[in-house]
C-alpha cells in the first residue's frame, strides 16, 4: 500500500477525502507505476484539485500523471456549470496541444530508400524550433481573427486540405464558443507569424510504421495495416496559447479572491464558470484552441506537400488521409452521465485526451460504432499506440491518457544524455532525426519517458480505451 492511497483494483487507486477535499481522488495506474507517481508528489496535486468548488465525481489522474502547473499533467476534473469553476491551471499553457494522425498507402519497405529524403522534405516544409515562423503565410489582424473563430475550417477555406476532413477532428476542428475579442493584442502578435509551425519542447512530426494490430477489421477502417506508414503531428497553439494562459493567471488570482474561493494552491487560481472572468477565459481559451486546430491542419497539408513535391508521389500513390485529431489541454462543456442523471459539465483535461465510447453522438459517423480513435504518442525511440474509446471511460468523463508521461525533467534528461551521440544512436535503430537544435533532442531522449506500453496497459485494463494498433518511429522532426 502506498502512502495516502487506497487500492481499488489492479488499475485504480483512491485518494481518500481529507481536509478541504470535496470529492475523493481517483488515479488509474498499474502498481509498477505508483512509486514514481508518489515520489513526484502528483498525488498532492490530485488532492488539491479535489478542493475546488463545484467539482463532480472525482479528481482524476491518468497513468501518465506527473507534476504540472496547478493541476497534474494527466489530470481530469469536471465541474458543475452553476457552482463550479474554470481554471487555467487545469488546461495548461499550451492550449489545445494535441495530436493529428494521418494514414497512407505507403509501406515501410517501399519508403525505406526514400526515408531520408522524406525527413529532409518534412523538416524543410514545417518550421520548427523555439520562435519558429512560417514566412510564406502572413496574416492580417482580420485574418487572424478568422483563424481564432473558425479553426481548421478557416484553413480549409484558404485551400489547405479538404472539407470532409473536418468530420474527423474533435469538435470538427473548431470550438463554437470561441471569442477572438477576449484574446489580448500581445497574444495575437505572438501567434500571427506562427500558424503552421511545430515549435519546440515535446512537439514533433513523426513518420511511423504499424508493427502490430490488435483488431484488424477496426484498424482497416482507420487505414492501418501491419507494415503501413502513418504520420503523427503533435503541436498546439504556440505563443498565442501560452500568452492567453499567462494573461489570465493574474485575472484568475484576483477573481478567486473577489469571489471568496479559498485556494489550496495559488496555481489553481480560478473563477466561477458563470462569472465575467470565467466567460472571458473560456472565450479566449476557445480561440487559442481554434488556432491550434488550424495549426495542425496546415502542418498536415505540409506533410501532403512533402510527399507530392519532395518525393514526387501522386495522391493516388500516397493516399494520405486524416485518421483523427484530438486535443489534450482544454476545458469544454460536454454532456455526461452522472449518478444524478445526464447533465452538462465543464470537463478540464490537462495532459489527457477525450475517449468517448461507441455510440456517442459527438463522434463522426465513420467511427460511431467503433468508439473514438485515441492517439497515444510514446517516445522517439520506442513506440506509440492507437486506441479506441470504450464505455468504461464514462467513469473518467470520457477521458484517457495522452502519452507516456515524463519520468525525468528536461534538465535531468539533458544532464543524463550529455555527451551521448543520441542522433547516431537512433539512426542505428533505423530512425532518422531532424531537429532545429540538439538541446531539444537531449531533453526528449527515450529514457526521459515512461514506457508507454505500461501506461496504455492501465488504460486498457481499466476499460477507458482498448488497444487497436502499435506503431514504431521511422523519422522524427523535432524543434
Amino acid at each position: 500500500m502506498q502512502p495516502g492511497l487506497e487500492r481499488i483494483d489492479d488499475f485504480r487507486w483512491r485518494v481518500p477525502k481529507r481536509g478541504r477535499m470535496r470529492v475523493p481522488g481517483l488515479i488509474y495506474a498499474e502498481e509498477a507505476l505508483i512509486p514514481s507517481i508518489v515520489e513526484d508528489k502528483a498525488v498532492e496535486q490530485v488532492a488539491n484539485v479535489a478542493c475546488l468548488p463545484g467539482i463532480v465525481g472525482h479528481s482524476i489522474a491518468m497513468p501518465d500523471i506527473h507534476w504540472g502547473y496547478g493541476f497534474p499533467i494527466g489530470g481530469v476534473a469536471a465541474f458543475d456549470p452553476d457552482e463550479g469553476v474554470v481554471s487555467p491551471g487545469g488546461v495548461g499553457y499550451d492550449i489545445n496541444c494535441g495530436v493529428r494522425m494521418l494514414s497512407s498507402a505507403l509501406t515501410k519497405e517501399g519508403l525505406a530508400p526514400r526515408l531520408a529524403a522524406l525527413a529532409d522534405a518534412l523538416f524543410a516544409n514545417i518550421p520548427s524550433g523555439v520562435g519558429s515562423q512560417r514566412r510564406d503565410l502572413r496574416l492580417t489582424a482580420r485574418e487572424l481573427d478568422g483563424v481564432l473563430a473558425g479553426g481548421a475550417g478557416w484553413a480549409v477555406g484558404r485551400g489547405f486540405g479538404e472539407r470532409d476532413e473536418l468530420e474527423l477532428l474533435e469538435e470538427r476542428g473548431a470550438i463554437p464558443w470561441a471569442e477572438p475579442r477576449a484574446v489580448s493584442e500581445r497574444a495575437k502578435e505572438r501567434g500571427r507569424p506562427q500558424l503552421g509551425t511545430l515549435g519546440s519542447g515535446n512537439h514533433f512530426v513523426e513518420v511511423q510504421w504499424v508493427d502490430e494490430i490488435y483488431d484488424a477489421p477496426a484498424a482497416a477502417r482507420l487505414g492501418l495495416a501491419v507494415g503501413s506508414v502513418a504520420f503523427l503531428i503533435h503541436s498546439g497553439s504556440r505563443g498565442l496559447g501560452y500568452q492567453v494562459c499567462d494573461d489570465f493567471l493574474q485575472v484568475m488570482l484576483r477573481a478567486a479572491s473577489r469571489h471568496g474561493i479559498d485556494l489550496p494552491d495559488r496555481q489553481l487560481c480560478c473563477a466561477p464558470l458563470k462569472s465575467d472572468e470565467g466567460r472571458r477565459y473560456l472565450g479566449a481559451m476557445g480561440a487559442a484552441a481554434n488556432f491550434a486546430f488550424a495549426n495542425r491542419h496546415l502542418m498536415a497539408h505540409a506533410v501532403r506537400e512533402s510527399l507530392e513535391q519532395g518525393l514526387g508521389l501522386a495522391p493516388r500513390e500516397h493516399r494520405l488521409r486524416t485518421v483523427y485529431d484530438v486535443c489534450h489541454n482544454i476545458a469544454k462543456l460536454e454532456q455526461h452521465q452522472t449518478p444524478q442523471g445526464r447533465r452538462e459539465l465543464c470537463v478540464h483535461r490537462k495532459g489527457a485526451t477525450r475517449a468517448f465510447g461507441p455510440g456517442h453522438p459527438a463522434l463522426p459517423a465513420a467511427y460511431r460504432d467503433l468508439g473514438q480513435p485515441v492517439l497515444i504518442p510514446g517516445d522517439m525511440g520506442r513506440y506509440s499506440f492507437v486506441m479506441l474509446g470504450a464505455e468504461g471511460s464514462d467513469e473518467a468523463f470520457g477521458s484517457a491518457c495522452h502519452g507516456a508521461g515524463r519520468r525525468m525533467s528536461r534538465s535531468a534528461a539533458k544532464k543524463f544524455a550529455a555527451g551521448r551521440p543520441v542522433v547516431r544512436e537512433l539512426a542505428e535503430q533505423g530512425i532518422e532525426v531532424r531537429a532545429a537544435g540538439m538541446g531539444t533532442v537531449l531533453e526528449e531522449i527515450p529514457e526521459a519517458y515512461k514506457d508507454v506500453a505500461e501506461v496504455v496497459g492501465a488504460v486498457d485494463g481499466a476499460g477507458l480505451a482498448r488497444r487497436l494498433a502499435r506503431l514504431r518511429p521511422l523519422a522524427v522532426i523535432k524543434g
